[in-house]
């Protein structure tokens, strides 16, 4: 015997009429006509090939065989019903393991100092950050949210744009004390400067550099000896007086004010760079991702 949908019905319906005492009250209950009732148990005393109920005009009772099937399928339905009321508490409550892929600059500048309020909001909720130069595969990998910088490529996943951040092109005194200050942005592809890339995870190539002023757009590729996937050893390198970078305008604001390093062309102040959510599915997405997304909203949104 095959179990189907109708089978569950049924046992639904049996179990109704043992719980309520009658065809009748469980009717109510079920909200079925009688006559639906009866059929349904028709139908599973027929696949069962037993006899549930000993039915007159006054009583119903539970024959033997039907006694030692409730006894058998009542845990189970009652699980079930548990599993359901679970499911649906856990698309509203926050609650359980959230598996975050994450771009780790955005990790490490804009989250960590304000993951120990998130968490304390949400004491039921583990949440397990995982620091990726690239997005790979979200789903096969197990992450329930991606929040990756750069443009999203064709695929499956839901893709949001959080917002984009202003990309500054800077260098240190002591890089400019030695070979000068660059005129235009075309100067850095002369080879007479030094410029330090980044490589692109997607592409596994460098970044091009962008310049933009209003609609005006360059786009160069400057030459460079070194060549990094990290945003920390980029800032260093830049400090040092090595070389000339493009980098998010996000969190060095205090290197701006301080003087330790310098924008090398103000005049050209409009390039971006996108911050994208990425996520399986638009439909039925848990409280967790939900509010992890809304956290991650508020950071962007103070972010000078």
């Amino acid at each position: 015997m095959g179990f189907d949908e109708r089978i569950l019905n049924g046992m639904g319906v049996f179990s109704a009429i043992v719980d309520s005492g009658s065809f009748a009250r469980a009717s109510d209950t079920l909200d079925m006509t009688q006559s639906g009732v009866s059929r349904a148990v028709a139908r599973l005393e027929g696949r069962l090939g037993i006899r549930l109920f000993d039915r007159t005009t006054r009583s119903v009772t539970l024959t033997d065989e039907g006694r030692r099937f409730y006894e058998q399928v009542q845990p189970l339905l009652a699980g079930l019903e548990e599993a359901a009321a679970s499911a649906a508490l856990g698309a509203q409550a926050v609650r359980g393991r959230l598996r975050v892929n994450i771009d780790p600059f955005f990790s490490r500048l804009m989250l960590g100092a304000q993951l120990g309020g998130f968490l304390q909001q949400y004491p039921e909720l583990a949440l397990d950050l995982v620091a990726r130069d690239q997005l790979g595969d979200m789903v096969g990998d197990g992450f329930d949210l991606a929040l990756r910088f750069g443009h999203p490529r064709n695929s499956s996943l839901v893709a949001r744009k959080l917002r984009d951040f202003k990309i500054l092109t800077l260098a240190a005194p002591a890089y400019l004390e030695r070979h000068g200050r660059p005129a235009s942005p075309q100067d850095l592809e002369s080879g007479e400067h030094v410029c330090i890339l980044f490589r692109d995870s997607q592409t596994g190539r460098p970044f091009d550099w962008e310049f933009h002023r209003g609609r005006k757009h360059l786009v160069l590729q400057p030459p460079g000896q070194l060549t990094l996937n990290d945003a920390g050893t980029l800032y260093s390198a830049a400090l040092s007086g090595y070389g000339i970078v493009q980098v998010f305008a996000l969190g060095v604001e205090p290197l701006l004010a301080s003087g330790q390093l310098v924008d090398l062309f103000p005049d050209w102040p409009d390039e971006r760079f996108p911050l994208y959510a990425f996520y399986p599915s638009r439909k039925h997405a848990p409280a967790k991702t939900k509010a992890f997304l809304d956290f991650a909203i508020a950071l962007c949104a103070q972010a000078g």
